[in-house]
């Protein structure tokens, strides 16, 4: 299989082409600064998620359902998540996304990693996917549906999963007060786009999203954590973010209500 992505054309809306053009440029400056493996595995927002128990579980599950198995990285952005999928043992993954320059740098990615014969990028709209139904056994979403309209892609990601296979994804929750804050915060400086900040995952949409499929397991994460974030980088930053994840696992456990607040959300959900 060529790693070289493939361009289909897309008729776009307005928010599509803003979407585009943010994460091109996110994608630029992330380029710029992304000179070894280290930096590698930053992700487009210039975060190490390696160091947060929210990614650490989500590697844990990929590690468990995708290894022999076709993957579609829906939003897959520039390429990190893609290129361990395949190494995690995946047969084959498809990358689709939209901003060309993430993409590029997908590709790229996948080159420097020995993966291009496991991997392809293509250029596509995750509303409206141009693959046969019953394509994939995963689809895996690691963060793309605040970019989308998700009442459009999930049930495209139903129609290309086969029966039985599973939607693995990470997302960030609309209702941590704190986040929000930034959100709007953001927007006003032009960090993020007016579509993205008012489409972050609620709850709600896991609603929507069991109209088409099983819920297997969902866990909540950095709801006092989510403070920590920024400190990753600091002396004893690590520490910091570890000590608040335990506290965010008291709290959820004998406040479940609070689940709704964490950060971020891993789900395995089934067709």
């Amino acid at each position: 299989m060529r790693g070289d992505f493939l361009v289909y054309k897309v008729a776009m809306n307005n928010y599509k082409k803003e979407e585009i053009e943010h994460y091109d440029k996110l994608a630029a400056e992330w380029q710029e600064k992304a000179t070894n493996k280290e930096t590698a595995r930053i992700d487009i927002e210039k975060i190490d998620v390696m160091k947060m128990a929210s990614y650490q579980f989500l590697y844990e599950l990929l590690k468990k359902y995708a290894p022999g198995k076709k993957v579609l990285d829906y939003g897959c952005g520039h390429g990190m998540h893609a290129t361990e999928i395949a190494k995690i043992g995946a047969t084959e993954v498809i990358g689709v996304d939209l901003s060309e320059k993430s993409l590029n740098i997908a590709e790229e990615r996948a080159k420097k990693e020995g993966l291009s014969e496991k991997i392809k990028f293509i250029k596509m709209d995750a509303e409206k996917l141009e693959f046969p139904e019953n394509s994939f056994d995963i689809v895996f979403d690691g963060g793309t549906f605040s970019s989308i309209d998700i009442s459009k892609g999930l049930p495209e990601i139903a129609r290309v999963l086969k029966t039985g296979g599973y939607l693995i994804g990470i997302e960030t929750l609309g209702h941590h007060p704190l986040a929000n804050l930034k959100r709007r915060l953001n927007k006003k400086r032009g960090i993020r786009t007016d579509w993205a900040a008012s489409h972050i995952m609620k709850m709600k949409d896991f609603k929507l999203a069991r109209q088409y499929f099983d819920v297997i397991e969902i866990r909540f994460f950095h709801f006092v954590s989510l403070t920590a974030i920024p400190f990753q980088n600091f002396p004893g930053g690590s520490i910091l973010i570890k000590f608040t994840e335990t506290i965010d696992k008291i709290i959820f456990a004998l406040l479940p209500f609070l689940k709704r607040y964490g950060f971020k959300t891993v789900f395995v959900l089934q067709k």
